[in-house]
């Protein structure tokens, strides 16, 4: 029997994790080409730190709750839903809404969960899985054989980011802050770089450039990425945690055929999202079923304790994925 009221945990105004409060709402309904989701665990990820500031809207027709990711048990289905039934265990990229006992998402953005993988363990994919595999491999055509540079390697996406470009058959440098931090990232198959210590230029330059950059720092990491680029390298910007401008000289751009591009997640189409969806199931999941993909979590809270959730991810001291645990697995 589906409730008519569920506990979420909303955001009361533009603000610290103070403003995240307790909250009972409505228990969304299935729509067209939807499920609701019986939520089990839910990710936490950068971007609901950037809704809670007041400086990530919500696609039009989201929930205005935060939550993009999360694994539970199909409870309904909607017209013209065939591949799910209630019942059907699984981990979903959501528009919004993943702190929250119930959620719906798009029938296409749901994935059955990995083998070997319980609901907690695939909580912390699909976000993660999602941004990962679409830019480093649909955008960035990472190869086997190249050198791959990811930037905050600890970070959820970045311990995902080694595990599968070193499953592709790439080498793999990863930056981190701290001597620990870089120890994590030798331990996921990466050769660390402490940007405290060193220069990732002069690393990158040393080893030939790097053939792919992912890079969620910005700033003017951009410009550093640029020279540690190999001649036809490519640069994939997917967050600006040092801000969106930089001063660039082109040159380079042109005379050794650089790629810089990007993307953000949340705003594409249902249709690109199915897209990578299936992309996910066909390639990914296999790697995660072998164990050469694992994704890596630093901490569990509970819904209610969201706002300490936040705080441990703005310290910027974990090491993977932050989880909140919504309900007991069923």
């Amino acid at each position: 029997m589906i409730p008519d009221v569920m506990r979420a945990i909303e955001i009361s105004g533009a603000g610290a994790p103070e403003v995240l409060k307790p909250a009972r709402r409505p228990v969304p309904v299935a729509g067209h080409g939807q499920i609701l989701i019986r939520i089990a665990w839910a990710g936490v990820n950068r971007p609901d730190l950037l809704q809670r500031a007041g400086f990530y809207a919500p696609p039009p027709g989201a929930s205005d709750l935060p939550g993009l990711e999360c694994a539970g048990t199909v409870l309904s289905v909607g017209p013209g839903v065939t591949r799910w039934k209630p019942g059907d265990r699984v981990c979903a990229l959501l528009p919004g809404g993943g702190y929250a006992e119930y959620a719906t998402c798009a029938a296409e953005h749901a994935l059955p969960i990995p083998e070997g993988l319980d609901l907690r363990a695939a909580a912390a994919l699909p976000e993660t899985a999602y941004t990962v595999w679409s830019n480093v491999v649909m955008r960035g055509g990472l190869q086997s054989g190249e050198r791959f540079l990811v930037h905050g390697g600890t970070s959820g996406i970045g311990t995902i980011a080694i595990q599968v470009a070193r499953a592709l058959g790439a080498t793999v440098w990863a930056t981190a802050g701290s001597d620990a931090k870089c120890i994590a990232c030798a331990e996921l198959g990466a050769r660390p770089i402490n940007y405290r210590e060193e220069d990732f230029v002069a690393v990158m330059r040393k080893a030939g450039g790097a053939d792919l950059i992912l890079d969620m720092v910005g700033g003017d990491y951009i410009e550093r990425n640029i020279t540690s680029l190999a001649d036809d390298g490519r640069l994939v910007m997917i967050a600006f945690l040092s801000g969106p401008k930089a001063r660039i000289n082109f040159l380079p751009v042109m005379s050794r055929r650089l790629t810089l591009t990007g993307s953000t997640l949340r705003p594409q189409s249902d249709h690109a999202k199915a897209l990578i969806a299936q992309e996910l199931e066909a390639r990914l999941w296999p790697l995660i079923a072998s164990g050469a993909v694992c994704p890596l979590i630093d901490s569990t809270f509970a819904l209610q304790d969201a706002v300490e959730a936040h705080r441990r991810m703005e310290s910027s001291n974990h090491v993977g994925k932050i989880l909140l645990q919504v309900s007991e697995e069923s």
